[in-house]
């Protein structure tokens, strides 16, 4: 039988939060073992780093410049032709997925047989004038009817006081920890194991909203680092250091000089959040173990997006800075099926685009001429192979719009609207502290980057360049109009 599939998703974990990756503070020992099981991807990137965008390239496979959305938009329709959990079901896959997908509509299956949901607090969900029935919340969320159930009718994902893109408030979970959100898409995946079909292989969607906020750990979580000596965030030379409006006073702020106590809790609260979901993954590969289907079963592990909590005096995602753009990559095979080169770390520059070949390579099924992305097994077995050098990112975010190109070594960002460049090097800065933007030791490398940008959007049609130069100014949208691969 082909092996099954389980893709565990995280929203907004920052790449460097593993314990295996020598993080100072946060410990992740069930990731740590997957890794040890498989691959450890450590240039993975989010190539347009918000949940949207970030999510279509996981289901598709494909770049932002064919699946469109090069920003974040809600109530824009999913309408792509081939989907990872379609092409799997093609080939003979029970597919399933339980916890975040945050597609339009929002009943919309994406090629699944089943779907249950959770994809947190999204306002335009919310906010009752603006939708009919069909469309309001209640119609479109599994989660909260279950908790409901459990305590009491009168239960809400507001009851802590927490907006669900607060990145500097935070708070313990407030009812008893099975009930958390994180819990409950464990759950019930250890749920489907029992119901599945068990002539075919499954593919599952494992996906988590957490660590995104609201920062909400139990307990017992957050007491693990609430008094640890956690680092300060990284400021480079570069980041503004004043704060004249105060704006890190505001409780969603994306940018600003928040107060000290509660940016340590904050922290606190993310790494929580974290390793709370280790263990619930622990929990789930033990209950894999009983229904005996850990050893044929292919792992990958990732996050849509990172969270700059505090870097540079930065919050949230979509700015193109590693604590944003980078995510968290692991390609395990518990089983050994796929002759990996096991216990290692590789370094190639990877995309999420990747994940839908690697995963349709895995099962032996037949790539669709639309994805963008590539199988990442030959590199996962140590096979000399060859492999792109660079990768092209960006996202629209107003007067910081941005692009960005990376090999892993070096960074280029440029911002659209004002015309204003840096460039780090990675392989001496991995922290993105100096601007090297001026140092003439890198104006070769700095004008290489320009023209492989200029030649990268070339032809689009915002009109950023004519394929030899860059245009500033020009109006950065959410979702590319001229899309071959969309029927709208």
């Amino acid at each position: 039988m082909k092996p099954n599939i389980l893709l565990i998703s995280v929203d907004q974990m920052r790449g460097d939060c593993l314990s295996i990756l020598n993080h100072p503070v946060v410990d992740t020992p069930n990731l740590d073992q997957l890794t040890r099981s498989g691959v450890l991807f450590r240039n993975a990137y989010s190539a347009t780093p918000s949940c949207i965008p970030a999510r279509t390239a996981m289901l598709t496979g494909m770049s932002q410049r064919s699946h469109g959305r090069v920003g974040y938009q809600d109530k824009v329709a999913w309408d792509y032709k081939h989907t990872l959990p379609s092409v799997l079901v093609e080939a003979g896959y029970h597919t399933q997925c339980v916890g975040k997908m945050h597609v339009y509509p929002a009943r919309n299956l994406c090629g699944f047989h089943n779907v249950v949901m959770h994809d947190g607090y999204l306002h335009h969900n919310r906010i009752r004038s603006a939708n009919t029935v069909t469309e309001s919340f209640d119609s479109c969320d599994d989660y909260l009817p279950w908790l409901r159930e459990r305590a009491g009718a009168d239960c809400d994902l507001l009851d802590l006081g927490l907006d669900c893109n607060a990145s500097t408030v935070a708070r313990p979970w407030h009812l008893q920890e099975a009930l958390h959100p994180t819990n409950w898409v464990v759950t019930q995946s250890i749920d489907f194991l029992r119901r599945r079909d068990p002539r075919k292989p499954f593919f599952l969607s494992m996906s988590f909203v957490r660590p995104h906020p609201p920062f909400d750990p139990p307990q017992a979580f957050l007491d693990m680092y609430v008094d640890a000596d956690i680092p300060d965030p990284v400021i480079g030379v570069w980041a503004e250091a004043m704060d004249p409006d105060r704006n890190g006073l505001n409780p969603i702020t994306s940018k600003g000089i928040v107060p000290r106590n509660r940016l340590r809790r904050a922290q606190a609260a993310y790494y929580a959040l974290i390793t709370h979901i280790d263990h619930q993954i622990g929990r789930f590969l033990q209950s894999m173990t009983e229904y005996g289907v850990l050893q044929n079963t292919i792992i990958l592990f990732t996050s849509d997006h990172g969270e700059l909590l505090g870097d540079h005096h930065l919050f949230r995602k979509t700015l193109p800075y590693e604590g944003s753009a980078k995510v968290p990559f692991i390609l395990a095979d518990p089983g050994d099926l796929l002759k990996m080169n096991k216990n290692t770390v590789n370094d190639h520059v990877i995309e999420i685009r990747d994940i839908m070949p690697t995963l349709l390579d895995a099962a032996g099924a037949s790539i669709p001429d639309s994805v963008d992305g590539l199988s990442l097994l030959p590199l996962a077995r140590g096979e000399s192979v060859k492999w792109r050098d660079a990768i092209h990112g960006e996202h629209e975010c107003k007067d910081m719009s941005n692009h960005y190109m990376t090999d892993g070594v070096q960074k280029y960002i440029w911002f659209s609207q004002t015309g204003r460049e840096q460039l780090f090097d990675l392989s001496k800065d991995s922290q993105e502290t100096t601007n090297l933007i001026e140092d003439t030791r890198y104006k070769v490398s700095l004008e290489s980057w320009r023209g492989r940008l200029a030649a990268e959007l070339a032809d689009r049609e915002e009109g950023y360049s004519d394929g030899k130069q860059l245009f500033v100014g020009r109006l950065a949208q959410t979702v590319l109009k001229n899309l071959p691969n969309r029927s709208n």
